[in-house]
């Protein structure tokens, strides 16, 4: 029996000691790829945060409320965790309005925030130190005989396998957001500076 105590003992230690360095490296299940970054460091930031996501919320000018912003939540990919584009990709039809909204006007927005990720702690997700990032610029069809398409189903389809089994009649396309203006709220003191180019060419 004390043997027997023992093991048991030695097991739950073991065990409290997996869950605890667990925790550290994974979020809701899922093992997150690539430390946070330095809030300092504006672009690397900004890169984790949309690498890590999964979803957001995609704003579009609607023509059905006059031109009102029309906001919708999207999953997207990047690329995968850890070998992200920056570019976020979509796969949408226009049986929903976001994407009959971007074959009219391509101007376009994506919010991400780092709430989701799981590493906010107790944090509100309005804090700023709780992150969050705006990408505007254009929503665009990506070439469907091209290789972005490729690379496209490629990030899409490892970060959301149930896409594959989506309907091949409600006509899903790729789609990507050409970004042209970066608004990043890493840590207090307001938004960070930071140019597109930055941010697709980090100093990693």
């Amino acid at each position: 029996m004390e043997t027997k105590s023992l093991l048991h003992c030695a097991y739950v230690a073991s065990l409290v000691v997996f869950l605890v360095l667990g925790i550290q490296d994974s979020v809701q299940g899922r093992l997150l790829s690539v430390s946070k970054p330095d809030p300092k460091s504006a672009a690397a930031f900004a890169r984790w945060l949309v690498s890590q996501n999964y979803w957001g919320v995609l704003n579009t000018i609607s023509s059905d409320l006059g031109g009102a912003p029309f906001g919708n939540v999207v999953s997207f990919s990047d690329g995968l965790p850890d070998k992200g584009s920056g570019i976020p990709y979509f796969y949408l039809t226009t049986l929903d309005p976001t994407a009959r909204n971007a074959l009219k006007d391509h101007r376009s927005s994506l919010t991400i925030s780092e709430y989701p990720i799981g590493t906010c702690g107790t944090r509100d997700p309005e804090n700023p130190a709780c992150a969050k990032i705006t990408l505007t610029g254009k929503l665009v069809l990506v070439d469907n005989n091209s290789k972005e398409a490729e690379f496209a189903q490629s990030a899409l389809f490892t970060k959301h396998p149930e896409m594959k089994e989506w309907p091949e009649d409600h006509n899903f396309q790729f789609f990507k957001l050409e970004t042209k203006d970066i608004f990043l709220i890493n840590w207090f003191g307001g938004p960070k500076p930071l140019t597109v180019d930055q941010y697709l060419h980090p100093e990693m």
